[in-house]
């Protein structure tokens, strides 16, 4: 049976801190490979601005296109819609059969499975890694029924990216170079 980890979200842009935890998660869990799974449509970011999707498609294919255990599933992409996590890994259970499912979580998103929709069920398709970060205290009725890791702390996040981008300042180190560079060439997030 493979084992294949999934780490999702809106990749606006990635950073290494994406990278640490799916390569952690790889690493611990002794998962043949990691898909990045960029969000079509996220349910909670339906009032904010995300950048096209085809340019976040291209951030993500450059943040991994070096790791030949990375690898991009554009299933949400395909099926449209707001993208809801069981009906997504529902789909993949479905055609991929002989393949386990890990959906790689932080420690934030595992106190909010309780509001995920059809949680209950997600849990019979899919294992959650729950990656534990320092200061966070769990508080999940779920907490149980996952697999939990330790990542280095490496606190970044993509809105922190772009705030740097819009203010001109320093991003070097924080991506990956390739992408930083896709950033700046296309004026992204007010990047020059």
């Amino acid at each position: 049976m493979r084992k294949v980890g999934i780490i999702g979200g809106t990749f606006d842009p990635p950073h290494n801190g994406h990278l640490m935890i799916a390569q952690e998660a790889l690493t611990t869990c002794h998962l043949d490979e990691v898909w990045f799974m960029p969000s079509y449509m996220p349910p909670h970011k339906q009032d904010k601005h995300i950048t096209a999707s085809e340019e976040r498609i291209e951030m993500v294919k450059l943040a991994i296109d070096n790791n030949p255990h990375f690898r991009l599933s554009l299933v949400e992409f395909e099926r449209k819609g707001l993208s809801y996590t069981y009906k997504t890994l529902n789909y993949l259970t479905s055609v991929h059969e002989n393949t386990s499912f890990y959906f790689i979580i932080g420690a934030d998103m595992v106190n909010d499975l309780v509001n995920w929709y059809e949680i209950d069920k997600l849990l019979q398709v899919v294992t959650f890694i729950g990656v534990k970060r320092p200061g966070t205290v769990i508080k999940s009725p779920y907490a149980k029924k996952m697999i939990s890791i330790e990542v280095p702390q490496f606190e970044m996040s993509s809105t922190f990216l772009r705030t740097r981008f819009v203010n001109g300042g320093n991003t070097r180190y924080f991506l990956p170079e390739k992408v930083r560079e896709y950033i700046e060439e296309n004026d992204l997030y007010g990047a020059k």
